[in-house]
């Protein structure tokens, strides 16, 4: 069982039937992450250079043969932050930054061994953003990231270049109170566990032939 397997009861999150006020019990104060502006950019990026790292099997057969590359996480790092105000666009900036993809990086070796390796694709982002008015409380800015690669060669030196398709969202966030309203707390259905129940259709027979 869970929120969206037969599970009836209107305490779990789901479509609104009806009025969307009734039920309405309390306004609450959560703490989120609001996000102020977003945007996202996806694009193919072609002869990006890879120095693969932690290599494993760590002592493979040279030359290796690319395989894919994948990224990590959907997080990326941001590094060399610039947040310029523009004029004549209120709560609007420039914001240029680094983007740091982490990637896994898969290949064979000159025996025919399969492999893994990391490396690191670093993006450079010039966008315009909306920024919150001056507060006490800070925002932030953050990427999440995707890369995903099938076309690449081996170069030399633990260097693969590879073309890869890119996709990464700016966001403008911060961390806040919000008072939002609410239908109460989650009614939390039981778990339905899973089971290939190998034994259906035994246990049903008769204990002896008719």
């Amino acid at each position: 069982m869970s929120f969206f397997c037969n599970f009836q009861s209107d305490k779990c999150p789901g479509q609104i039937s009806g009025n969307p006020v009734s039920g309405l019990t309390e306004k609450v104060c959560v703490q989120v992450k609001k996000v102020f502006d977003a945007c996202m950019q996806q694009s193919q990026l072609n002869n990006v250079i890879l120095n693969i790292t932690n290599l494993t099997p760590a002592t493979p057969t040279y030359p290796l043969t690319f395989v894919s590359a994948k990224s990590l996480t959907s997080n990326g790092v941001i590094s060399n932050l610039t947040v310029d105000p523009l004029p004549e666009r209120p709560n609007s900036a420039r914001v240029r930054a680094d983007v740091t993809i982490p990637v896994s990086v898969a290949f064979t070796d000159a025996n025919g061994v399969e492999g893994t390796a990391t490396a690191d694709v670093t993006v450079t982002k010039d966008v315009i953003l909306c920024i919150p008015s001056a507060s006490i409380m800070p925002y932030n800015v953050e990427a999440l990231v995707s890369l995903v690669s099938t076309q690449g060669t081996y170069t030399g030196e633990n260097q693969f270049t590879i073309d890869a398709c890119v996709s990464i969202i700016l966001k403008i966030v911060m961390e806040v109170e919000l008072l939002i309203p609410s239908y109460g707390y989650t009614a939390i259905p039981p778990c339905q566990e899973y089971t290939q129940e190998i034994c259906a259709g035994f246990f049903e027979l008769p204990m002896y032939p008719e």
